[in-house]
């Protein structure tokens, strides 16, 4: 047995909440690779464009960031083990309405963009819990190992999850692949429902939504680390979610086939298989510095998509591009576990996923018109550029590099 394996066994999966918590997450994470793939090519099957691909992923990416929120204040009021369960349930029967529609035949790009709108709205809703939940399933001295498992876990399932979609969706069509989806969401219910895990309520009167949201906002301009990377983030996701969502679909699968698209995603994903792996054991004191260095690695993926004319170099800059997000991405999980009060955990978490994703609808709606009139490698490289840069400027920080992890 493998060090790293015999680390993972002995580690934070010895409790049972956590074990319950990451098969929840982890087969959620299968079907969250599967989804993605199988809407882009159901909606170019119905003779979409790039430019409706993007409105159907913004909308969705819309009703994401509207929604999660109230799924922060929600999370930090109510049971987080009550938001997680219920919402996965909802989204397997949003999720098995649109795989009848599809399968049927009875699909129209006005029936995707509503559905995927009322399924991000469903998921939304438990994603601020989902990300404080792991505190609350391990004692404290197991957290760091426990932020990079679950991590490693949930990718291993998604690069599992991306490769299959690319063979599923050209095998037997979208429709059943969004079928087994909304089935991922059945069993991480049922997983989830088995938590048992503390629900502290605050004691006194509750002050209203806007009252807690603002206690929460104040809370994320307290570190400069924390608001400062949620913009880098912002950055990110405003270029790169276009790039990956309407272009790569695009590029790589008229150039080599639709099935290599779901390579290339799943290369991405075995970079963060690698990265999370690095990190159970690699707990660099400073480890947001080196993450953040790391996260200008996912410049690669874009460039090699708009540079190269062969595949393997698309795979090995979708690896690297995997490698260095997860490297940055643990460190910066663990940061704000580390660093921000339970009471506001979930609100924090709420704050980080708006501010990450605000701005990925524009960008998907706006990456069809723009690449089409600028060409498709012009933006790809004009994108890997912006994220490269960005990521390397927010090294100025001295708040970023000298963040230190807690023992």
């Amino acid at each position: 047995m493998s060090t790293t394996t015999a680390s993972i066994r002995t580690g934070p999966l010895r409790h049972r909440d956590f074990r319950m918590l990451v098969i929840g997450t982890t087969t959620s994470s299968l079907g969250n690779a599967i989804y993605p793939v199988a809407l882009a090519f159901a909606v170019l099957d119905l003779g979409g464009s790039a430019s409706d691909l993007g409105l159907v992923i913004a909308l969705f990416a819309l009703a994401d960031v509207v929604t999660v929120l109230f799924g922060g204040v929600l999370g930090d009021r109510v049971s987080r083990k009550l938001m997680m369960e219920g919402s996965s349930a909802a989204c397997a029967a949003t999720q098995a309405l649109l795989a009848v529609l599809l399968i049927g035949g009875w699909a129209t790009l006005p029936t995707l963009a509503v559905i995927g709108a009322v399924t991000g709205c469903l998921g939304a809703l438990s994603k601020p819990s989902s990300s404080a939940m792991t505190r609350l399933t391990v004692p404290a001295e197991d957290l760091p190992s426990a932020v990079a498992v679950r991590r490693v876990l949930e990718t291993g399932a998604m690069v599992v999850g991306f490769a299959f979609a690319g063979i599923l969706v050209a095998g037997v069509g979208s429709g059943w692949a969004i079928a087994v989806d909304g089935a991922t969401f059945v069993v991480a219910a049922l997983a989830f429902g088995r938590l048992r895990v503390p629900h502290t309520r605050p004691e006194g009167i509750r002050p209203s939504l806007g009252a807690d949201l603002a206690e929460g906002l104040r809370e994320v301009f307290r570190h400069t680390w924390l608001w400062l990377l949620i913009g880098q983030a912002l950055l990110y996701h405003l270029f790169y979610g276009g790039a990956q969502g309407v272009l790569g679909p695009i590029v790589i699968g008229d150039e080599f086939g639709r099935s290599a698209w779901g390579f290339a995603l799943g290369a991405l994903m075995v970079g963060f298989v690698t990265g999370g792996l690095i990190c159970l054991r690699w707990r660099p004191r400073h480890g947001l510095f080196v993450g953040t260095i790391l996260l200008s690695l996912t410049a690669t993926f874009p460039i090699a998509m708009a540079l190269s004319d062969s595949l393997l170099p698309i795979l090995l800059g979708a690896f690297l591009h995997g490698l260095g997000l997860e490297i940055f991405s643990v460190n910066w999980d663990l940061s704000i576990q580390q660093n921000i009060d339970e009471d506001k955990l979930a609100r924090v978490y709420s704050f980080d996923l708006v501010g990450s994703f605000v701005a990925r609808p524009i960008g998907l709606a706006l990456t069809g018109p723009i690449a089409a009139a600028v060409g498709f490698d012009t933006w790809l490289l004009v994108v890997g550029t912006i994220m490269g840069v960005s990521s390397l400027l927010a090294l100025l920080s001295p708040d970023v590099r000298h963040l230190e992890r807690k023992a």
